[in-house]
């Protein structure tokens, strides 16, 4: 990979792991499904006006916005408003990987691989150590299930991509999040209701508002469309692996602009799993090599 792409790659994995510091600071004056509708508004908008419709079914453009939309960032921003740190948040979510190896193997007939098991005891044993150290100013139950019920749905989006064929993302991820706005305004609109929602837009800090536009353009825009632009470019196998740093920038970051701490658990379990990821992601590489060797 030339040095530009590979610049290119760390930039949106930067984006994508510091994201989740983002996050926090537009909870502070958002509730979490009104922050949801207004990222998807603004990944939708103003841009579907001069870009075109991707050649993608309605409907998968429409299960993708939702399961991304409601299901992985609503629970997500839900679950960080008070139940999880940002670090342990971007670590977690990760386990995305495992949720659709499971859904891959489930729906559309693919065969478990032993490596698999391996990468997915090891991820398991990571959140064990979580499970073992709840504490309600890191994480919670509540925070744990909600950030592995945003993996799902994010695995759930991950197989609509896998069934669309080549397609540009860019171009999906700007229709796709006009589907995700409705159930998010419907949900903030009876959960949070209208008398709260109005007070967070109208007292909303430039802070908050820079986090809206960062989901909306940095995290979105910039972060899919540049991954999938690489993608086009070299193997899955070169650009891939380079996304396992996205929870070491989310902890890292988290660690230095919100004090966040980093004990012998946290990391231990961030090893874990990291390697149950760097399994999965890495071992068909290496066993490729080693054959052609």
């Amino acid at each position: 990979m030339p040095i530009n792409h590979l610049l290119l790659a760390l930039a949106v994995v930067f984006v994508w792991g510091t994201n989740f510091v983002v996050i926090r600071w537009g909870l502070d004056g958002l509730p979490p499904f009104l922050f949801a509708t207004l990222r998807f508004t603004f990944s939708a908008l103003p841009w579907l006006l001069f870009i075109p419709r991707p050649t993608a079914p309605w409907r998968k453009l429409a299960a993708f916005g939702v399961l991304l939309g409601v299901g992985q960032f609503g629970l997500l921003f839900l679950a960080m408003r008070s139940s999880i740190s940002p670090g342990l948040a971007s670590l977690v979510v990760q386990v995305q990987v495992f949720f659709t190896i499971g859904l891959s193997l489930l729906l559309m007939g693919e065969r478990v691989r032993g490596f698999q098991i391996v990468g997915l005891l090891l991820a398991l044993a990571g959140l064990g150590v979580i499970a073992l150290n709840l504490d309600a100013a890191v994480v919670t139950w509540l925070g744990l299930g909600l950030v592995l019920s945003a993996a799902f749905f994010w695995a759930g989006a991950n197989l609509v991509v896998k069934s669309l064929g080549p397609v540009n993302m860019l171009h999906f991820m700007v229709w796709s999040s006009v589907f995700a706005v409705p159930p998010l305004l419907a949900i903030s609109w009876f959960i949070e209701g209208p008398a709260l929602m109005q007070s967070a837009v109208t007292n909303a800090t430039p802070l908050v508002w820079a986090s809206v536009l960062w989901q909306a353009l940095g995290n979105t825009l910039f972060g899919y469309g540049v991954w999938n632009w690489l993608l086009a470019r070299h193997p899955a196998a070169t650009v891939a692996p380079l996304a396992l740093l996205v929870p070491v920038f989310g902890m890292g970051a988290s660690a230095l602009s919100l004090g966040e701490s980093l004990p012998g658990w946290k990391l231990g379990a961030a090893a874990l799993v990291l390697s149950g990821l760097a399994v999965i992601i890495l071992w068909p590489r290496l066993r490729a090599r080693l054959g052609t060797a």
